[in-house]
């Protein structure tokens, strides 16, 4: 029995397996669709679809770059236990990951999943199989990729990952390697301390002027005259530049000068301007609604 496109589109639909693994349950059983389900389901892959509404906010968060640090990719890619998170297998399949949107620089998560493997598979499917295989819900939550000089970090085996993007002028190779440690020690610096904006620029507008009434609705520069209510307003504004800004931030290393001081110094060393243009982090799980569980009452509840 032949199928056709739409048969394989609607196998998909009813057992939320990938197209590859689809297609190939169709030309296993002749295009019976009824015996194209229970051979995924006996395959075990049927079952993934199942796992798929399982909360998974565990994971890891990560991230790397080319050889010559010219493109940067970060991700973060979910599983329900962290144990799960820690087996190579789940590794090997967000290292994939993270590599395909180094090399095939998709738009979304959409086109990521559609990304095309060496074997002939794509994404998707290897998704499909890997929450069949290890046994637990994986999604693909976020990526961001990078091209420039960029550089990566990864915090506490995967639980913060940081990229950093700047434009340097190219310079030697010792040149290459200092700055490259810099911008190192900036991807620290965002992972320990969460800089909302690179700049005083980059706050939006309205956001200060939230912080501006919240002051004044604190009674910052009250009774006093309104150049002088002004400046403490100011005052109190740099404050906040300097908790939520990167380049405003106090550098962790060297309390005594800001990140941009830093990142100026560190150029003037080595003959180049170093521009930091964007950065990313990624925190695991940060925003994804946990479950709440009492393990001793579910131990308990297995056991009965």
């Amino acid at each position: 029995m032949a199928f056709t496109a739409s048969d394989v589109k609607e196998l998909r639909e009813k057992t939320g397996c990938g197209m590859m693994d689809c297609k190939k349950a169709l030309s296993q059983t002749d295009g019976d669709m009824a015996k194209a389900v229970d051979y995924l389901r006996e395959k075990g892959l049927a079952a993934a679809a199942k796992k798929s509404g399982r909360i998974a906010a565990e994971g890891i968060a990560f991230a790397k770059t080319n050889e010559d640090n010219s493109i940067g990719a970060i991700i973060e890619i979910n599983s329900e236990t962290d144990f799960v998170a820690k087996n190579s297998e789940f590794l090997n399949f967000v290292k994939t990951c993270t590599q395909t949107v180094v090399d095939k620089n998709p738009k979304d998560l959409d086109e990521l999943k559609g990304c095309k493997l060496a074997n002939g598979a794509n994404i998707g499917d290897l998704l499909t199989e890997k929450i069949s295989t290890i046994g637990e819900n994986i999604k693909i939550r976020r990526f961001k990729r990078f091209s420039g000089f960029v550089v990566t970090y990864i915090h506490m085996n995967g639980r913060i990952a940081v990229m950093v993007n700047a434009n340097v002028k190219e310079g030697s190779a010792q040149d290459k390697n200092t700055v490259k440690n810099a911008l190192k020690d900036v991807c620290m610096q965002i992972a320990a301390v969460s800089p909302s904006y690179l700049s005083k620029e980059a706050v939006p507008a309205e956001v200060l002027e939230k912080e501006k009434k919240i002051l004044k609705e604190q009674g910052v520069g009250k009774g006093k005259p309104e150049n002088i209510a002004a400046k403490i307003i100011e005052g109190k504004l740099n404050k906040f530049y300097k908790e939520n800004c990167l380049l405003e931030q106090p550098f962790v290393k060297d309390g005594s000068m800001s990140v941009g001081q830093y990142i100026k110094d560190v150029g003037n060393k080595v003959g180049s301007n170093i521009e930091i243009l964007e950065f990313v982090r990624y925190e695991k799980g940060e925003g994804i609604e946990k479950n709440q569980t009492d393990f001793a009452s579910e131990v308990a509840s297995m056991v009965k």
